[in-house]
């Protein structure tokens, strides 16, 4: 007998998109001529899956913000996954801000999609937490592509990846 067919539900963001995204948004910065002579940097830190950024005032590192994510959206990085930090007063009007990537699926996050297909009432289908993906579980593929398109409809804060679909 084999098994049902399932996918896995994750998130995440390529980390070298993520890294090609900010080194296309340092270059604009470098170039743009409101940034002329300020002291505005943008730092990507691959191991710990943050950036960080440094402005002279509020009004640049709002600047800064958008010129980053216009970036990451044209390379296809998810704008959804990232974690805005607080506001850090830094010297003199200078700011800073830490910016995170959600690389998995949390746990609280986990809990509530797999109580939103228990919930909606699908027949048969299974969904259970496996580290920080949730793999999803049916006999019927047409009932798996009904949880697909709901998950999709909902908002659970980040963008949500369908893969390893086996049948």
């Amino acid at each position: 007998m084999a098994a049902n067919p399932s996918f896995d539900v994750s998130t995440g963001a390529d980390l070298q998109e993520v890294d090609n995204a900010v080194n296309q948004a340092v270059k604009e910065v470098g170039q743009r001529y409101d940034f002329k002579g300020t002291n505005c940097s943008i730092l990507f830190d691959r191991e710990k899956a943050s950036i960080k950024l440094a402005a002279d005032d509020d009004f640049r590192l709002k600047a800064l913000v958008d010129v980053l994510q216009t970036k990451m959206i044209k390379r296809g990085v998810p704008v959804r996954n990232l974690k805005f930090g607080d506001l850090e007063q830094a010297t003199g009007s200078s700011v800073r801000q830490t910016i995170d990537l959600k690389q998995g699926i949390d746990q609280e996050t986990s809990k509530k999609i797999v109580k939103g297909i228990k919930d909606r009432g699908f027949k048969k289908v299974q969904a259970s937490i496996q580290g920080e993906e949730i793999r999803v579980s049916s006999p019927s593929k047409d009932e798996l592509q009904e949880v697909m398109a709901y998950l999709r409809a909902q908002d659970f804060g980040l963008e949500l990846k369908f893969g390893n679909y086996r049948s």
